[in-house]
């Protein structure tokens, strides 16, 4: 126990998690504007479509149009917040209330978005973790402390809880349709239906759907790789090499799920859901000399030419 405790609170750098932090926060907050559209159309649907889940079970009808439109701007503005890390003790908490609020509002008009539940669980945990000590507004005037064990177990959970959704996705398909889920039948169907529906709609099918579909044994191979990463995916928490081999196998299959039925999980396939298996402050250090060494340039040909 006392193992597996060292390794869990193992102590790592406050720059590791601000990274976190700036990708995690930086991706909800891209992803909020982008949608903006969506989520404001919410504020006019019709009242019988609205089936409270999770947190919006505290309402017996849908929001009043301008109350859904200033959550969703307070939100945005929170969102910008915990990414600079102003004044993180409360704007990190009031962000995540509000954005479990308006992804899980959003679940309640048509069906649920699984693939928002990850983001959401991972600005809960930067929360309620010390992730503005280092690169922050807040830390603008301190050096950065030394490696801690408070910097350390968030990352660990952030890491589990990656695993713990890939892992509830085959126990899901295990319970759908046992071992025979294997034998690729089943996702072969899941695939011929979808892009049937989409022809049906009049939306874009997948063009290398059809003539994959005459090949059965191609899914049964899709079928064994899809449960072996994802019952497989608490061997990422091993990191190093082993979480980089898991990490590329699984955003593997979600560019496969693209390309055989466009359906787009962004977490994963812009590398942020597999963060906190790696030194995410490198990359992120090594962009800021760039940025700084460029302004550097600038400002020196501008004063030499004002010279």
């Amino acid at each position: 126990m006392n193992a597996v405790l060292g390794w869990w609170f193992r102590p790592a750098p406050a720059e590791r998690l601000a990274a976190l932090r700036i990708l995690v926060g930086g991706f909800a907050l891209l992803y909020l504007t982008t949608r903006l559209p969506l989520f404001l159309g919410y504020a006019h649907f019709p009242a019988r479509d609205f089936v409270p889940l999770g947190v919006t079970r505290l309402l017996e009808a849908p929001l009043a149009p301008g109350t859904h439109v200033a959550i969703l701007v307070v939100t945005i503005v929170l969102a910008a917040a915990f990414v600079a890390g102003v004044f993180y003790r409360f704007t990190a908490p009031l962000f995540a209330l509000c954005l479990l609020w308006l992804l899980t509002y959003r679940s309640s008009w048509s069906m649920p978005f699984h693939t928002e539940n990850l983001l959401a669980l991972h600005v809960i945990v930067l929360a309620l973790a010390p992730a503005a000590d280092a690169w922050a507004f807040d830390a603008r005037r301190r050096d950065a402390p030394s490696p801690r064990e408070a910097y350390g177990w968030p990352l660990k959970l952030m890491a589990a809880l990656t695993c713990l959704t890939y892992v509830l996705a085959g126990i899901a398909k295990l319970r759908l349709g046992g071992m025979a889920w294997a034998e690729g039948e089943f996702l072969r169907d899941q695939v011929a239906v979808d892009n049937l529906r989409k022809v049906l709609l009049g939306a874009d099918a997948s063009p290398l759907a059809t003539p994959l579909l005459e090949h059965p044994w191609l899914f049964e191979v899709m079928a064994i790789a899809t449960l072996a990463i994802e019952l497989g995916a608490p061997i990422a928490m091993a990191g190093g090499r082993v979480a980089l081999a898991w990490a590329l196998m699984a955003w593997g299959f979600h560019v496969g799920v693209v390309a055989l039925m466009a359906i787009v999980f962004p977490y994963p396939l812009v590398w942020v859901a597999y963060a906190p298996f790696f030194a995410a402050e490198r990359p992120l250090a090594w962009v800021g000399r760039k940025l700084r060494s460029l302004t550097a340039r600038r400002w020196g040909r501008h004063a030499a030419s004002d010279m």
